[in-house]
């Protein structure tokens, strides 16, 4: 199951719902984003600890990035309102740019 899109750049993919259990229940459902590298135009998917997400003053300064697992580029994209949602709820790494 997959929602969300940022032109068709970023998704969160969440595991099937009928994932194994553990002995203690339930697993928790780890989130996966599928996200598309600039560079080499591979298509994948990473977990929250790849992915590093960075809120400014502005929709200008507001990004996400991550280091494409196929060509080892960085990528950097603007992450609108709805991605932002998407990346903390995903539990995304986040860090907060203030002007000087």
């Amino acid at each position: 199951m997959s929602e969300g899109t940022d032109g068709g750049t970023l998704r969160v993919v969440r595991p099937p719902e009928d994932a194994p259990a553990t002995a203690d229940g339930p697993a928790a459902p780890a989130v996966l984003f599928r996200a598309n590298c600039t560079h080499c135009r591979s298509s994948f998917e990473l977990d929250a600890g790849a992915l590093r997400l960075a809120i400014g003053a502005s929709s200008r300064t507001t990004f996400y990035s991550f280091t494409c697992p196929e060509c080892g580029e960085a990528v950097r994209k603007p992450a609108g309102e709805r991605i932002v949602e998407l990346l903390t709820g995903g539990g995304v790494p986040t860090i907060r740019l203030t002007g000087r």
